[in-house]
């Protein structure tokens, strides 16, 4: 069967898409959860120990609290509360914290820290997997078992106001509720107040035992101008506002002869330097816990914060109220709270969270009798028993204070060693899915390795022996083999198996494409092995330069380094270092070619200019741009503009990656953009904004009719209205900086100017595939690839924050300079000039900001021009943003290709095909690298977030192809 080179890269693409989804449904593992379907009842409650078969021995701990109030101040950074901030901003919670009746803690967010895994991880104990990560934006009802559950049951009345996250978790439980979008993150005023508007009346009445009260416009506030922005102080002054008057209503409420009320104060997470977060560093994790109550000890002296576990609050909580503690919890019980009842209640209640942990530990780990807080938690169990008896036989000597001391040391070291086993067992692998997802995207990375000499020929045909594999006796042997194989693992499978849950009409089909690929391979293997003659294959003509040597060994270097968890954090030094060699390699190419083979043919008396000028070449798209032409440039002037070009590429890399600090190791250091960002630098950031959309502009507008280009100008112009309206830069005639509007209306005059070039665009394209006269046709096609190249600028630089702007003229700069006076000029063909693009593109995915932390995804971009969450254009707009650089460069290598197909007819095809193993080969190595590790330390907080990028890169790679694909046919359906 032959393929064109671009539609077997788009196969293989999409084999690889499926297969990596396969992989991620294996490799996301199902949180540790008890097999028991049944919610934990206060019946099953063990017994005391020696206290027999007394119905009081089993019954339920009394409650501590009466009423509770849990105060969730999403993205509450713990130095926002115990550090300088908390001093200057929330005076009241700061004095309660030192000389109040309260207890105080850093509690540590597990990744993913984001919204809806913590709030599962707050009301079930349990630590919710990766994948929730895709699951926060549209939240299913919770069905675990988990501790408003548990409340309702036992028939405690619960209000709630704030983040509409709790109604989608738990619906039907709130006896009142009020929601709110946790989405729209441009509004953090009246989010909050939608809250605080109950609080006065909810207050002053009786029929309430939890409320809970959840604000999101610190979180907004972070998302949109990061922790240090002068927005934090006002919000934080106002929720130090709303805690006294809540701590104020509940010391009102106190009674003689009635339990205590407690106030919770947590975070659900904490923010990141620029405001995001969804990663593990220390700001992402670091939360404040504090629990204000009469019952506590009133402090005299500030006492550092100890460090405990997030989840440690949910079994906290439900021995408090006196409920049975969430069956899929791995939270310990924190002690301090309990510190005024007496010793043998404390040792109950230490019982009844070991119990629980050592019931989990039984139904989750196979080996549980190995584990240390098994024997230890045992150990214990026979002390209390002993302690027991002892204090019912009324002894009261100082043994049985010291005993029980001993016990409950005891208890705490064996449910922290319980707890510990279980947070590491975060859930079951399906490794049989995983395997075979392995096993296919390796077939399709040897199937692209394979077609090189044919993909990358003149004729950019690729061979595939599909049909002859179809009528082979292997195919049926591996066919009859796999099948045999799949009966036995899904018959013999102790652990969760997806791939033997689906109908076997489609697991036949998957094992019909693995024994038909398999012989293929081995047949073209077969064909590509030297036979003796010296007959080459047809078609593999491609050769190995000194550039393309560089080129390969760089992306296979960058690849395999990726296999440290320090390369992957720090990922962007290494495609920086990348590209300033590549730099440096074609300032030595140029060189040689401008110069020294000019002098070479100078001596040789040859006459001539080395390369051709524009009006020389074989076809000149009516967008291209000669500097001799258009700047009356001399032919000397132009080759010291292309000994230039590298120079100024450094250059401008090296100014992009002062703007934006990204990775780990210095992500907290300030950089430009913190700089022009703040205040006292608004007219400088609103000068080099105006600047660099102004070159925008001039680097953009030659591509396009006359239409486009107002379109364009007047699109610029709206783009800076947009920025000016939220309040990031000032108009000449402004004297402040306060935002006038959320700017929806500015954002939506843009989308109009980009809708309008997109449709003259693709206008263009579809009036080329009807023109019988195939240069009019290459010409009208080039005109309209060029004009939806400029519709995704304009979508771009509306959705780019305001000091990202400059990384957007160096961009298209870039492209312009290289474009002239080094990919065509000198001659590059479409594979290296696809690697080239392909290098730059990764390079900017960082400029802008980026790094392999989920944390730094700017979900702000999502919500420019709506008023309200609409779940597909947010998904859109926040991926295109964040892949803004890869994808620019790709669609700049689609149109610089296409104004070049009389140079290099076949350069679609060969683009696609490098496209497509360029991307293949970091896919398969981390997919295997994955597997490897998956028991590695840092597994979830590093290798997983790279993992979800490399496949959301996979895919927009995918959908570039597409594009080629559909453009490159028109070569085949044209004489």
């Amino acid at each position: 069967m032959k393929l064109s080179s671009s539609v077997f890269a788009l196969l293989c693409l999409i084999c690889e898409i499926l297969s990596i989804t396969l992989f991620l449904r294996g490799f996301f593992p199902v949180p540790v959860k008890s097999s028991f379907s049944a919610k934990s009842k206060v019946t099953d409650f063990p017994a005391e120990p020696l206290t027999g078969d007394n119905p009081n021995s089993t019954k339920a701990p009394v409650a501590l609290f009466r009423r509770v109030v849990i105060m969730l101040i999403d993205a509450l950074r713990e130095d926002f509360v115990f550090g300088s901030e908390g001093r200057s901003f929330m005076p009241y919670t700061r004095h309660v914290v030192e000389r109040g009746s309260s207890h105080s803690f850093i509690a540590k967010a597990r990744p993913p820290t984001v919204t809806m895994p913590r709030i599962k991880a707050l009301t079930t104990g349990s630590i919710p997997g990766f994948i929730d990560v895709v699951m926060n934006l549209n939240s299913p009802a919770l069905l675990e078992d988990n501790l408003i559950w548990q409340a309702k049951t036992a028939g405690k009345r619960i209000i709630f106001y704030g983040d509409d996250t709790w109604v989608r978790l738990f619906p039907k439980h709130f006896m009142e509720h009020d929601g709110t979008t946790s989405f729209f993150v441009s509004d953090y005023t009246e989010v909050d107040n939608n809250v605080t508007r109950h609080l006065d009346s909810t207050l002053k009445r009786d029929d309430w035992d939890i409320l809970i009260l959840h604000y999101l416009g610190l979180d907004h506030i972070g998302h949109i101008s990061g922790p240090h922005s002068s927005l934090i102080g006002p919000k934080l002054m106002e929720m130090d506002d709303i805690i006294k008057k809540i701590h104020a209503a509940l010391i009102s409420k106190e009674s003689e002869g009635t339990l205590p009320n407690l106030l919770v104060l947590c975070g659900d997470h904490g923010m990141s330097e620029t405001g995001s977060h969804g990663g593990s560093s220390e700001p992402e994790i670091n939360t404040p816990l504090v629990l204000i109550s009469p019952t506590f000890r009133r402090k005299t002296e500030f006492e550092e914060p100890d460090i405990l576990e997030q989840v440690d609050l949910t079994p906290t909580l439900a021995l408090g109220l006196g409920l049975p503690i969430s069956q899929n919890s791995v939270g310990r019980l924190i002690l301090a709270v309990f510190e005024e009842i007496s010793l043998r209640e404390q040792l109950r209640l230490l019982q009844l969270n070991g119990h629980q942990l050592n019931r989990l530990l039984q139904d989750s780990i196979p080996t549980f009798h190995k584990e240390d807080g098994y024997e230890l938690f045992r150990v214990a169990e026979k002390s209390h028993g002993s302690w027991m008896k002892l204090y019912l036989e009324g002894n009261t000597s100082e043994v049985l204070s010291n005993m029980g001391k001993k016990v409950l040391k005891q208890y705490l070291e064996a449910l922290k060693a319980m707890s510990s086993a279980l947070s590491k067992q975060l859930g079951k692998y399906d490794m049989y899915s995983m395997i075979m997802a392995m096993i296919f995207i390796l077939q399709v990375l040897f199937l692209l390795l394979l077609a090189m000499p044919e993909a990358l020929s003149r004729e950019a045909v690729v061979e595939v022996p599909l049909a002859s594999s179809l009528l082979s006796l292997p195919f049926y042997l591996l066919c009859l083999l796999g099948s045999a194989l799949h009966v036995l693992v899904c018959t013999s499978a102790g652990g969760p198996c997806y791939l033997c849950t689906l109908p076997w009409v489609l697991v036949f089909t998957a094992i019909i494409y693995f024994s038909a690929l398999t012989c293929a391979l081995v047949a073209m293997a077969v064909r590509r092995m030297p036979t003796g003659s010296k007959t080459p294959i047809k078609g593999s003509d491609w050769t190995l330069s000194e550039l393309d040597a560089l080129l390969l060994i760089g992306t296979v270097g960058h690849t395999l380094s990726l296999a440290s968890s320090s390369f992957i954090e720090e990922e962007h030094q290494t495609w920086y270092f990348l590209l300033n060699t590549l730099c440096l390699a074609v300032f030595q190419d140029v060189c040689r070619k401008y110069f020294r083979e000019r002098r070479q043919r100078g001596k040789e008396g040859e006459e001539g200019p080395l390369l051709p000028s524009s009006a020389e070449e074989d076809f000149v798209s009516p967008s291209s741009f000669s500097p001799v032409v258009e700047l009356r440039m001399s032919a000397g002037s132009e080759r010291w503009l292309a000994l230039a070009t590298p120079l100024i590429t450094l250059a401008c890399c090296r100014l992009l990656r002062s703007l934006n600090q990204t990775g780990v190791q210095w992500a907290h250091l300030p950089d430009f953009g913190h700089w022009l960002n703040s205040g006292d630098h608004k007219v400088f950031l609103s000068a080099l904004a105006a600047v660099s959309l102004i070159l925008i502009f001039l680097l953009v507008q030659r591509h396009c009719s006359l239409v486009s280009k107002i379109a364009l100008a007047l699109g610029l112009l709206g783009v800076y209205s947009y920025r000016a309206a939220v309040g990031n830069v000032l108009f000449p005639w402004q004297h402040s900086s306060r935002a006038v509007s959320k700017g929806t209306v500015e954002a939506r005059f843009v989308y109009v100017f980009v809708l309008g070039i997109l449709f003259t665009g693709v206008k263009d394209l579809l009036h080329s595939q009807v023109i019988s006269s195939a240069v009019d046709s290459g010409r009208l096609k080039s005109r309209g690839l060029w004009e939806v190249y400029s519709g995704v600028v304009l979508l771009v630089a509306l959705l780019f924050r305001a000091h990202n702007l400059p990384t957007l003229t160096c961009c298209l700069l870039i492209q312009t300079i290289m474009a002239q006076f080094i990919w065509k000029k000198l001659h590059y063909d479409a594979a290296q000039t696809t690697i080239m693009h392909y290098w730059f593109g990764q390079a900017f995915f960082f400029f802008q900001g980026n790094s392999n932390n989920i944390g730094t995804v700017d979900i702000s971009v999502g919500f420019v021009g709506l008023e309200s969450y609409v779940e597909a254009p947010a998904i859109f707009l926040t991926a295109l943003s964040t892949y803004a650089g890869p994808l620019l460069w790709a669609c700049h290598l689609l149109c610089y290709l296409s104004s070049e197909r009389d140079r290099a007819v076949m350069g679609l095809g060969h683009g696609s095909y490098i496209f497509a193993l360029l991307r293949s080969i970091p896919a398969v190595f981390y997919v295997v690298l994955v597997t490897a590790l998956r028991y590695h330390l840092f597994i979830w907080s590093v290798f997983s977030p790279k993992l979800l990028y490399e496949a959301m890169h996979m895919l927009i790679t995918t959908a570039v192809c597409l594009f080629i694909t559909f453009m490159d046919q028109d070569r085949t359906t044209r004489p």
